[in-house]
């Protein structure tokens, strides 16, 4: 999200509230997730494979029709679909886009899935289940005509198995001002792993606890999600600083002892045999992990969609260039907050606006009052875009919000230039 420059070196901040605001009503609870048509779907999916060589990956006649039975099933239900095509790899790709009717364009909530496969095989657990349990959930806000507060977009991805390219495309056509409408994006890349764990995302604190709490009403215990950490669609989001969490249900890695005691299954055994294998067919999945995930999905949709919107909070801001010297020391660019009670809030927001003609040679950090650095984002020789504007949300509930903070930018590498045009802190 860009920053927008209120005056010229200034620091701001907007007035609180005159009276205390009336407690917000209780998120509407989520409809049960049917079970038996997230598995007609997967059988669709697997007939499908079927029908076009074994295998539904990017490129090849499978994949194209996977997306048309979603597109169809979402057209009948109301939804405004698109189609977004790319280049991989010699081939046209796709990813579909499906937004409900109303809530607040402003606040777009996401929930998405990678719709490809290896060429290898039907890919059902990787990943028809997240593709499915997504598309069960948008025909539920259907069937439930619901009314968000929140505006719900729902994403099916291509070429997720040839490295993110479909999400990445998506975000990087983004323009920044759209980036910063983007509430959160939840991410479900195998969710009906045969020898299942329970893992969510660690990356955003609210959404985390959104899935957490679900799990814990029906007595599971969760772990965090590990294995696939940044190996998913949700990498191409939180790269621009977008919220994002997510459920996963284990890949190649192995099951331990203690996590067969605290969810049944074989130790020792992969969470998924058939990872990326020819038999990831329709028998590759466990009912019980399938059931339980859709029907987290719809709690994470009902919770953060019908939620009432947040009003912008208090915001402090540094609009002074600095410039940033090339494979040279860091420098910083310092916000003065003052006036609060209290700790900082778990959703700190740090909005960032840099120039620079090659992002990945930037490391990026915010830095609280009493010197604790959080990392917003690494250097990266892959990363080769320009420029850095965006909004990243950090965990600060451990620190006081008063003093002076800092965002600390180093370039490690040689051969770009670029600077600070400005950031601010939104509490």
């Amino acid at each position: 999200m860009a920053c927008a420059v209120l005056a010229l070196g200034g620091l701001f901040a907007s007035l609180a509230p005159s009276a205390a605001a009336a407690p917000a009503p209780a998120a509407l609870a989520a409809p049960d997730i049917p079970l038996a048509n997230v598995k007609a779907h997967l059988t669709q999916l697997g007939s499908i494979a079927s029908a076009n060589g074994g295998n539904r990956a990017h490129g090849r006649p499978g994949y194209k029709a996977s997306l048309d039975y979603v597109k169809a099933k979402l057209d009948a239900a109301g939804f405004t679909t698109s189609v977004q095509q790319f280049t991989a790899s010699g081939a046209t790709g796709y990813n579909l886009i499906a937004d409900w009717p109303g809530g607040d364009p402003n606040a777009v909530l996401m929930a998405g899935a990678h719709l490809d496969g290896v060429s290898s095989g039907p890919g059902i657990n990787d990943n028809g289940s997240g593709s499915a349990a997504v598309l069960e959930t948008a025909l539920a806000v259907s069937r439930a005509q619901l009314q968000p507060t929140k505006h719900l977009r729902f994403a099916w991805w291509g070429a997720e198995e040839l490295g993110l390219l479909g999400s990445r495309h998506y975000v990087n056509n983004l323009p920044s001002a759209e980036r910063s409408k983007v509430s959160g994006y939840l991410n479900f890349d195998m969710i009906g792993s045969p020898n299942p764990g329970y893992f969510v995302y660690d990356d955003d604190p609210v959404i985390e606890q959104t899935f957490k709490d679900y799990f814990a009403g029906l007595g599971v215990p969760t772990e965090i999600e590990t294995e696939g950490d940044g190996r998913s669609d949700h990498a191409s989001f939180k790269n621009v600083g977008i919220p994002v969490g997510g459920l996963f249900t284990g890949a190649s890695n192995t099951k331990s002892s203690a996590q067969a005691q605290k969810w049944g299954g074989t130790a020792g055994q992969a969470f998924d045999r058939c990872y990326h294998s020819s038999c990831d067919g329709t028998a590759n999945i466990n009912d019980t992990a399938l059931d339980r995930n859709s029907d987290a999905i719809a709690h994470a949709i009902w919770t953060l969609g019908t939620e009432p919107t947040v009003p912008p909070g208090d915001t402090y801001e540094n609009t002074t260039d600095v410039a940033i010297p090339d494979n040279g020391a860091a420098v910083t660019s310092t916000v003065a907050v003052t006036g609060r009670t209290g700790n900082a809030p778990a959703t700190l927001k740090a909005g960032v606006d840099i120039t620079h003609t090659w992002r990945g040679d930037l490391v990026v950090d915010l830095i609280a009052p009493d010197g604790t650095a959080y990392r917003l984002k690494n250097s990266s020789a892959n990363d080769s875009a320009d420029n850095v504007v965006a909004t990243y949300t950090v965990n600060a509930s451990a620190e006081a919000a008063n003093g002076d903070w800092k965002l600390r930018v180093q370039d490690v590498a040689t051969y770009d230039t670029g600077r600070i045009n400005g950031w601010k802190l939104t509490f």
